[in-house]
């Protein structure tokens, strides 16, 4: 498998279109702006977020108590992982960017769901028993004696997806100004 990856690696991404790329620096672009927007507050993707998230609690569960309760977040980054790993193989760079971009996206709503640890202000959402939902959060960073760092971590979390973003971008306008094959 290590070898597979090491060929692969070395593969050229497939051409997409120029208007491909064109269209898909549009999409992020406005995105962008419009997470900007929000000044860390809910954004529409989030409600894709919030069910795969829910789903890792109820997958995770299965391992336990811990596992169960990290479920969430750890399956919001499994999954778009997961997607851009299957496009890596395949070389096809905008869906591989996508994907990444989805992943640094979710970064952005774990970061709230982060700094909500405190002050639990955020409706929250369970598959089970709504009387004994929990704030993951709060429960995670109070296991780990990181209750009072909640802003402190949700912001390097917010850094680090607006950073993924960004990186993203750039890197796929990299990749095409690198590709002088792309169809028109």
């Amino acid at each position: 498998m290590l070898e597979y990856f090491r060929s692969t690696w070395n593969d050229d991404w497939r051409a997409f279109p120029t208007w491909a790329f064109w269209s898909w620096t549009a999409f992020f672009a406005a995105f962008l702006l419009y997470a900007w927007s929000q000044h860390g507050q809910a954004l529409f993707i989030d409600s894709v977020n919030l069910v795969v998230h829910e789903a890792g609690h109820a997958l995770f569960g299965w391992f336990g108590a811990t596992l169960g309760l990290w479920g969430g977040t750890l399956f919001q980054l499994i999954v778009p992982f997961l997607l851009a790993g299957y496009f890596f193989t395949q070389r096809q760079a905008a869906a591989f960017a996508f994907c990444l971009f989805f992943l640094f996206e979710n970064f952005l709503g774990i970061a709230t769901y982060m700094a909500d640890a405190r002050a639990q202000a955020l409706p929250l959402v369970t598959l089970g028993d709504p009387e004994f939902v929990i704030h993951d959060w709060n429960a995670i960073f109070s296991s780990l004696g990181l209750l009072q760092h909640d802003l402190q971590i949700a912001a390097v979390t917010r850094f680090l997806g607006w950073a993924g973003m960004l990186g993203i971008v750039i890197w796929m306008a990299r990749e095409a100004c690198r590709s002088p094959k792309r169809p028109q």
